[in-house]
């Protein structure tokens, strides 16, 4: 499709046919569906649902993540128009990519919205499509996994983060944004032997056996060398890969409910998320992007580039 074709397209959130193809339309027009795709509840012939969690009542401080997933839509708009730079090929013309809306949950009945998840991610996954979701706080990826560790059994998990969340918390039925990966594990949802975590820098002595490689390790010893050791951990198991912005020092993407200085540059980020390329992702998510507390939208645009790269890592692999 070329520019001049944009003239004759009417909003392809809604009325693109086929599912494959870049996107030729106003950026500051139309329905804001994740990178133009089609909007649809329809997996038939889907090979990767794009879905969003607007929910933040399991956070710690700063609320207004639950408005993450419509500014980080918003800000996709602007990748549109070419492949992505770095990956050497388009993953929008080569899997059918759709935006299949935001999970249905009742905000005032907390309790019921983790099951309400687990069910909306375990219907991707039996239509035969892998997710990318928006978030939402961190907490989203709890009930998440357990969806994918019905399918996949014990996961690795590749968390982006400038916290480790794995707080001691034996309560399952406490919703916290910082104790959820603990938990994790407690259940069985992920291997810490083979999972690794990247960019921390709070203090919590008790790993649970995950390899960490805090900000400063990136930072004296490059994006491309920990992305290589974290390869080495992860090897070809059943990835699922989590990026909380606030992986991302302040300066990049002050968005976010619990800002920590001393952290990745978004440089760094997209060195590391391209070069963990070969990593076997099933499945992913970006979270804690929080708009009320970035007035210039930066925040929104790191979280949009995030997910197409994890788009793009997750097709990487099954190319062949």
């Amino acid at each position: 499709m070329a520019l001049e074709d944009a003239k004759t397209q009417v909003d392809q959130a809604f009325t693109r046919d086929d599912l494959l193809g870049l996107s030729f339309e106003n950026t500051f027009g139309g329905a804001t569906s994740f990178l133009r795709r089609r909007y649809t509840k329809d997996l038939t012939g889907v090979d990767l649902a794009v879905t969003g969690v607007p929910f933040d009542q399991a956070v710690t401080n700063r609320p207004g993540t639950r408005l993450g997933p419509r500014a980080i839509r918003e800000a996709s708009a602007l990748q549109v128009y070419d492949p992505p730079y770095g990956w050497g090929y388009d993953p929008l013309s080569e899997f059918a990519i759709a935006d299949y809306g935001d999970l249905a949950f009742d905000y005032a009945d907390v309790p019921a919205m983790p099951g309400k998840l687990t069910d909306h991610i375990r219907g991707i996954l039996s239509a035969g499509a892998a997710s990318v979701t928006l978030g939402g706080d961190h907490y989203i990826s709890f009930p998440i996994l357990r969806a994918y560790a019905e399918k996949h059994g014990p996961l690795s998990l590749l968390q982006f983060d400038a916290h480790s969340d794995t707080w001691a918390d034996d309560d399952m039925t406490r919703i916290d944004h910082g104790t959820m990966f603990y938990k994790a594990v407690k259940e069985g949802l992920i291997d810490p032997t083979r999972s690794v975590q990247i960019g921390i820098r709070t203090t919590n002595p008790d790993t649970l056996g995950v390899t960490t490689f805090d900000a400063r390790q990136v930072h004296e010893e490059g994006a491309a060398a920990i992305a290589k050791k974290a390869k080495a951990v992860l090897g070809d198991h059943p990835t699922y890969v989590t990026f909380d912005i606030d992986c991302l020092d302040p300066a990049f993407a002050p968005g976010t409910g619990t800002p920590v200085w001393g952290g990745l540059s978004s440089g760094q980020a997209a060195i590391l998320l391209r070069d963990l390329a070969g990593i076997n992702m099933v499945g992913g998510d970006v979270v804690e992007v929080s708009p009320p507390f970035d007035t210039t939208g930066a925040t929104a645009i790191a979280g949009a580039h995030v997910a197409m790269e994890l788009i793009c890592l997750w097709g990487w692999t099954r190319r062949g």
